[in-house]
């Protein structure tokens, strides 16, 4: 058996792979925050990859004591590595180096922590900026503690029926500060049990997971937050209830975060391979004004979303418009995950929870929309089963689930997920089989799904099949690339979308043999709606129109010195676009230099130009972006400062919308470590 398992390992390392890829689609070489966000704008990671290593970040990976799963989740790793650490002793010093952001140490020899302050300004705000305070303390007895805060001037206060009015009102915004995260830990040999604010996710992440990490094993405190990128319109109430200079103003928005599980979790392990993990959570949640319904303004199966007033407005100036609601309802949720093991590759595992939206508002029969993401009608859950095995250079992977809730004409639906992945500690290829039903219909699900989406839900209503490649060479090449397909088995929001076929694949090659010449090429393309000529694109899933994208990117860096580098790239994109005849061309230029004069000062600067529509220049996104980072560590604190300069290049003749006026835009970050 094993024989041909080695055979048939390298008959598929001898294929010709050019466009197939690992878990990320990169591995990054500056893994500061700035340089993640950086990588997403031009395109070479993914929003999901981004989140995940800033998850990744955050938690910290202990290599001494993690799991098989935690440590396939750092940049770079092969199953085939990870396996090999006993070996080899762990990660190599360049690994060490090169991952030093996403280590930690799970019970320090004495007290440390951290702690950031963080804040965003505009030169043209008109009010104080917002700001945030992360605060974490770790003890030599496995104990840990977390807090994030933050001041808030553009969050809605509370919601109530105004019976007069017979409409929801909205409290008017103020400065405040506001606590939405908090944790307190403790690990042990055998348990560990979290009372706060937590991420979990098992398996495949098909039944559960809110991690966000491609592979998540049980639970991850939870203090993230998120730093505001770009101003938004001071006005957010519909026409005629603000003056035209507060319509036109901007303002800073305040951080964002995400809403989690928030409660109690725990596991135990006992040393015969069995793992217990039970959760209960009780959060209060916001929802965009449009994703709510009141169940009396239903007519037949359509719903309107309910009108939101700002209180003290007049009824017909003072609507609020497309703004976040804070708290509309609490959540109860709970369940848990337990799991046989009896190899580090073998185990089986099951998966249970269920959670009940409880709303807030009274007086007002609200519920969710379509488009919420939630299963309308009251309770919602999901059950599970997940496995894996492993022999040699193979393993396989595999998760089936159920879903509950009351939607009507819902019930729930089926949805299974295989992955089997080969690999050596250079080269890994993965192949991934999906099949999501109609009525799968599950909010904490993070599996892997197209960007389609049916009834706000992305892994619904699919069947699919991906394939990634990763072949390396230590200090010399990266080839990495992917191709997906999937097909939507029954009509989803467009009538008729029924059988369509949707393809994805990417392909990237990094060469990396010599310092001063280290170019790096990728093309993308995707295609909605295969075999049939389409005159439109839209990269989220949600326009029913066919068409297709075609962008190839080309990258040259050079190192001059230990301290000093640089680097420029260009990315050519064909779309197609209705307006255009059927075919726009876009193009996006970045150029951007890094300087490290001392070892405790470190500057970057990075020139962006964005062109969606090269044919004209009044119409999309035509943008220049200039940005001045610096980063200076003396002892214990570390500075970072950031100023942004963006111009609207748009021709202010022809567009239908003027031209933004050119934006300042300031970041700043004091951490200490103790």
């Amino acid at each position: 058996m094993r024989s041909v398992l080695v055979r048939v390992w390298l008959f598929l390392l001898g294929l010709p792979f050019t466009a197939l890829a690992a878990t990320y689609e990169v591995d990054p070489e500056d893994t500061g925050e700035q340089a993640l966000f950086a990588l997403r704008e031009d395109g070479a990671i993914t929003a999901e990859t981004l989140s995940a290593l800033r998850v990744l970040r955050r938690s910290g990976v202990d290599p001494a004591n993690a799991s098989r799963a935690s440590l396939y989740a750092l940049p770079g790793l092969t199953y085939a590595r990870v396996d090999g650490f006993a070996a080899s002793g762990g990660l190599t010093p360049e690994e060490r180096r090169r991952l030093a952001p996403f280590l930690t140490t799970s019970a320090p020899e004495r007290v440390a922590g951290d702690a950031r302050l963080l804040s965003a300004f505009a030169a043209s705000d008109p009010v104080l900026p917002p700001l945030a305070l992360q605060v974490r303390v770790a003890g030599p007895e496995g104990w840990r503690l977390g807090l994030l805060t933050s001041l808030t001037r553009r969050r809605l206060g509370a919601v109530h029926r105004d019976a007069n009015r017979r409409a929801l009102v909205a409290e008017a915004p103020g400065v405040s500060v506001v606590v939405p995260k908090f944790f307190g830990q403790w690990t042990g040999e055998r348990a560990s049990v979290l009372v706060g604010s937590y991420r979990l996710g098992f398996g495949q992440r098909l039944t559960l997971d809110t991690t966000g990490l491609p592979t998540p094993e049980g639970f991850l405190p939870d203090d993230a937050v998120r730093v505001p990128g770009d101003v938004e319109r001071w006005c957010f109430l519909g026409d005629g209830a603000c003056t035209p200079e507060e319509r036109a103003a901007d303002v800073t928005p305040d951080f964002q975060w995400d809403e989690g599980f928030r409660g109690v979790v725990g596991t135990v392990r006992t040393a015969s391979g069995v793992s217990v993990t039970g959760f209960g959570s009780y959060q209060s949640r916001s929802l965009l004004s449009h994703a709510l319904m009141e169940r009396a303004s239903c007519a037949g199966t359509a719903c309107k979303a309910p009108a939101v007033w700002l209180a003290g407005t007049g009824a017909s100036t003072g609507r609020v418009v497309s703004r976040t609601l804070p708290g509309v309802f609490h959540e109860w949720a709970g369940g848990g995950h337990a799991a046989m093991a009896w190899t580090r590759r073998a185990q089986v595992g099951v998966t249970a929870w269920g959670a009940r939206p409880v709303w807030s508002v009274e007086g007002a029969a609200l519920d969710f929309r379509s488009t919420a993401g939630y299963p309308a009608g009251g309770a919602f859950g999901a059950v599970g089963v997940d496995g894996a095995w492993g022999l040699g250079p193979v393993d396989l992977f595999v998760e089936a689930a159920r879903t509950f809730d009351a939607a009507p004409g819902g019930g729930g639906g089926y949805g299974a997920l295989q992955r089997t992945v080969v690999a050596d500690t250079s080269k890994e290829l993965e192949l991934s089989l999906r099949a999501y039903g109609r009525g799968f219909a599950n909010p904490y699900t993070g599996a892997m799904s197209g960007p389609d989406e049916l009834e706000g839900s992305r892994a619904r209503n699919e069947v699919g099949a991906r394939v990634r490649y990763l072949h390396r060479v230590e200090g010399a090449l990266r080839l990495r690339g992917e191709v997906d397909a999937w097909t939507l088995p029954s009509d989803g929001t467009a009538v008729g979308s029924a059988g369509t076929v949707n393809l994805r694949g990417s392909a990237r090659v990094d060469w990396r043999a010599h310092a001063l010449f280290q170019p790096s090429l990728w093309a993308e393309y995707r295609d909605k709606d295969v075999g049939v000529a389409g005159d439109c694109f839209d990269g989220s899933g949600e326009d029913p129109c066919s068409g297709s994208l075609l962008r190839i990117t080309a990258r040259v860096k050079a190192e001059l010195h230990d301290a000093v580098s640089v680097a420029a790239q260009y990315a050519h994109a064909r779309v197609d676009d209705p307006v255009n005849r059927g075919v726009r061309e876009d193009a996006h230029a970045v150029v951007e230099a890094q300087v490290r004069p001392c070892d405790a000062l470190r500057l970057r600067g990075r020139a962006v130009w964005k062109d969606e529509d090269v044919s004209t220049r009044d119409r999309l996104e035509q943008a220049f972006r200039a940005t001045l980072d610096a980063s200076w560590t003396a002892d214990a604190v570390t500075t970072r400062a950031r100023y942004a300069w963006v111009v609207d290049l748009k021709d202010a003749r022809g567009a239908r919308t003027p031209p933004d006026a050119p934006r300042h835009l300031f970041a700043l970050e004091v951490e200490t470590r103790f």
